[in-house]
């Protein structure tokens, strides 16, 4: 199931949302899609609509086109389609070849994530290289390295898709393929190879073979006996390559042959152009040892990489088991249900709503900040939704002024202010832990809260046993210790629903 085009238009992380597709318990249903959407920030809400209603549709919306998940935008009479590849329908066309599913959504406002990209670093080598065979070299040297470089990056290209990192330059060259993806030629080429040398395929030996002639081509003409030979040696790989498009798979892959375009014209330029030099060992032996190290690192990147996948691979089937919400309720209705008498003190959100998570935390211990921080969260993602009571423990304590002062100024805060300055008091302290900078905010008068409420509180929590803190209650239950605090993100929406909760 291709979604590159919708991912994209939607600006998401490609890694992250496949990610979280498959590793929802209901992979690959139209339901793991839309939760994986709601995760992602893109709100978003699922019907079975009768095709004569869809002229109501929003300008945007998601159907199943072509039996793929496909972003939808109207353009006038004419309806622009996202998903394998992008593609423009009429309305009977669009309504013969979707579903009755249609799915609504918002963005919502989300933290961009930086991904590191090694590109820039990559292209910044080329351009050294280029710019050095340009100034310091004969022209067919010069050429000769702008299409090791042009070898090489192509077999960059190809080594990336290999780990589910699609190519949009692998893709302008081959064409994109709306249906299944065999029936793409280099796809089938390049992806279905039997060759396998040390875990190695084919195209891995491009990329080895190309980055060993850029760097010998640094160092033309000392090196051009060497790089004679193994020109001269490439019509193997090209007869070999020739033979399986041809008779094998019979259909020609275009990169492939763009590849063996390179090789032919690195043929014509080594065996007519090079200066004839002497043989010499001590370069056919740095030579040797150039090949022996960057077949090295390859083979090493190439073990990582699938290590790294067959991870991934282990870890979405894992999780799918860990996010079924209905092993999740189990453990959850299996803790006591605690319930309290002091439910008004420091509450935040829908006082009507069915869900109410309490929260019990020390303001001085160290992992309660990432446990606000979840539920300052969940409370700006669902305020309609949810409700929330943060149950702090304080005993007073003569000889702890600071932890009174805190405890009074967040009580203020609460009592006179709105509750978002209540709520942003709170994540400041977390974030600076600086008591006079939260008296300072809070602009309190010389004369502490009455703090008898609080007291009662803590009693409370510590009487139910809810000692170590941070924990999280889901409607008086205590949050599975089997699960980590953040897993509760993906059950938030049917815990919502949930009328035995």
């Amino acid at each position: 199931m291709l979604l590159d085009k919708l991912i994209n238009y939607l600006k998401l992380d490609k890694q992250e949302f496949l990610f979280q597709f498959n590793s929802h318990p209901n992979y690959p249903s139209a339901l793991a899609f839309s939760d994986t959407l709601n995760f992602m920030g893109v709100r978003n809400d699922a019907y079975e609509l009768d095709k004569e209603y869809w002229d109501e549709l929003p300008e945007e919306f998601i159907a199943i086109v072509d039996n793929s998940f496909s972003l939808v935008k109207k353009n006038g009479n004419q309806y622009s389609i996202y998903s394998d590849k992008t593609k423009i329908l009429n309305k009977d066309e669009l309504h013969k070849k979707s579903t009755d599913f249609v799915l609504l959504f918002e963005r919502d406002k989300v933290e961009n994530k930086t991904v590191t990209s090694y590109k820039p670093l990559i292209y910044a080598v080329f351009a050294v290289i280029l710019i050095y065979s340009l100034v310091s070299q004969a022209w067919y040297e010069a050429v000769f390295n702008v299409l090791s470089l042009a070898g090489v990056y192509i077999s960059l290209e190809i080594f990336n898709q290999k780990f589910g990192n699609t190519s949009t330059v692998i893709g302008s060259i081959c064409g994109d393929t709306a249906g299944n993806k065999n029936v793409n030629s280099c796809n089938k080429i390049i992806n279905q190879d039997k060759t396998s040398i040390l875990g190695l395929k084919f195209s891995d030996f491009s990329l080895i073979y190309f980055i060993g002639l850029t760097v010998l081509g640094l160092f033309l003409p000392a090196t051009s006996f060497v790089i004679k030979g193994f020109t001269f040696a490439s019509l193997i790989a090209i007869g070999y390559s020739l033979y399986v498009q041809g008779f094998v798979e019979k259909t020609f892959c275009r990169v492939c042959l763009l590849i063996i375009s390179i090789l032919i014209a690195q043929l014509f330029v080594g065996a007519f152009l090079f200066e004839n030099t002497a043989f010499d060992i001590k370069t056919i032996l740095l030579s040797l040892i150039l090949w022996i190290s960057i077949l090295s690192v390859v083979l090493y990147l190439n073990n990582t990489l699938l290590d790294k996948e067959t991870l991934q691979k282990s870890n979405a089937k894992n999780l799918r088991f860990k996010r079924n919400y209905d092993l999740f309720k189990r453990e959850l209705l299996e803790t006591e249900k605690v319930t309290f008498s002091n439910n008004e003190t420091f509450f935040v959100g829908n006082k009507d709503a069915k869900l109410h998570l309490s929260i019990v935390s020390n303001p001085y211990c160290g992992f309660c900040k990432d446990a606000h921080k979840i539920i300052e969260n969940l409370l700006s993602k669902y305020p309609d939704d949810i409700s929330v009571q943060m149950r702090f423990n304080y005993t007073p304590d003569p000889q702890n002024e600071k932890f009174t002062n805190l405890m009074s100024d967040f009580m203020y805060t609460y009592k006179n202010k709105p509750i978002q300055e209540f709520l942003n008091l709170i994540e400041y302290w977390f974030e600076n832990k600086d008591e006079n900078k939260i008296r300072q905010k809070s602009r309190m008068p010389s004369s502490n809260e009455d703090l008898t409420a609080l007291v009662e509180m803590s009693a409370e929590n510590r009487n139910a046993g809810l000692n170590f803190t941070p924990i999280i209650l889901i409607n008086g239950y205590q949050f599975p210790d089997k699960y980590d605090r953040e897993d509760i993100y993906y059950f938030i929406d049917e815990l919502t629903e949930d009328e035995e909760i």
